[in-house]
């Protein structure tokens, strides 16, 4: 059965999503059953003082317990660490696109992906700006992204994206498509009625309309909309002081309007147990909340928390969906 089976993609090959991959492996129960979308060479390379069985196999259903089931998706040889790559942001993608390829077609139940570089994507002609953009379309689907850590949660409005873009892109149906997808993703973590709370885009929620109208005129009117729909959700808060109320417990989950706004006050309360997990889509994926970190990369001193905390989610979520399916 391959129903509540990972796949743990690789990353960069360049960076420490190799190691990270190997050491969460090598920290879960000896029944456990994942497979690994990547390259044979990248993961001898990584695999350091591990004492892990590699077995390369074509099909979720050829994983055994207690192994590294390799799936390969490229045979780019030994990588150079720390560097910019068209090569290894290829073979980066080319992890991603199999694993989300077995998750669509039901051979997996969700994947976990570890960092990838978008510098080296661009280099070997990908121009997604990262991970969510990818699945989105490849999914076909209509995702947030979502960052949750111990303390706080968080979905964001925008996400890739140059500010005075996402200024114009958090318009009345993104605001609702975020406030409802931080309703359900909410849920699915086991909440069962999420008390959300939307940021406001500008200083102090725009002071009444002295600092902007945005509050007044898009994200004021989609919370609206959203209670009518039954949804917990109140706001605009501002966004300097709303994030600090859900950490005291006043909320579930924080409705941020762009990238930095939401995913600094993740960050600055530790990357060791921050998961970034994407909704909306018709597979569970999680990931860890931190880079490619080429500073350190293939001298074994990474480290894995974060992966391990992605790949525990992504186990809660699948069990959840299989105790009660839609």
């Amino acid at each position: 059965m391959t129903q509540n089976i990972l796949a743990l993609t690789m990353g960069d090959p360049a960076g420490i999503g190799p190691e990270i991959t190997l050491k969460a492996l090598a920290a879960q129960p000896r029944d456990s059953v994942f497979v690994v979308c990547g390259d044979l060479a990248v993961i001898r390379a990584a695999m350091g003082n591990l004492d892990l069985p590699v077995r390369v196999i074509d099909a979720p259903k050829g994983a055994l317990p207690n192994h590294v089931n390799l799936i390969e998706t490229s045979f780019i040889g030994k990588p150079q660490t720390g560097a910019v790559s068209a090569m290894a942001g290829k073979a980066a993608f080319d992890a991603i696109d199999r694993a989300i390829a077995l998750a669509l077609t039901g051979q997996v139940a969700g994947i976990v992906t570890a960092p990838i570089h978008k510098e080296s994507l661009a280099a070997a002609g990908h121009s997604y700006p990262g991970h969510t953009e990818i699945l989105a379309d490849k999914a076909g689907a209509d995702v947030a992204m979502m960052l949750v850590n111990d303390q706080v949660r968080t979905v964001l409005v925008t996400i890739h994206m140059a500010l005075r873009d996402a200024i114009n892109a958090a318009g009345f149906d993104a605001q609702c498509a975020a406030i409802r997808l931080a309703h359900s993703g909410t849920r699915a973590l086991g909440i069962a009625e999420p008390r959300i709370a939307v940021a406001g885009l500008n200083p102090h929620a725009g002071e009444g309309g002295r600092f902007g109208d945005e509050e007044i005129t898009i994200i004021s009117p989609a919370i609206k909309a959203c209670r009518a729909q039954g949804i917990n959700v109140t706001g605009p808060w501002p966004g300097d002081t709303v994030f600090m109320e859900a950490r005291q417990g006043r909320f579930d989950v924080v409705v941020a309007q762009y990238h930095d706004q939401g995913l600094i006050p993740i960050k600055y309360m530790g990357l060791e147990t921050g998961v970034n997990l994407t909704l909306g889509l018709p597979f569970v994926r999680t990931s860890p909340d931190h880079g490619t970190a080429f500073d350190i990369a293939g001298q074994g001193m990474a480290d894995p928390s974060s992966m391990l905390s992605a790949i525990k989610l992504a186990q809660q979520l699948v069990a959840e969906k299989t105790a009660n399916p839609a």
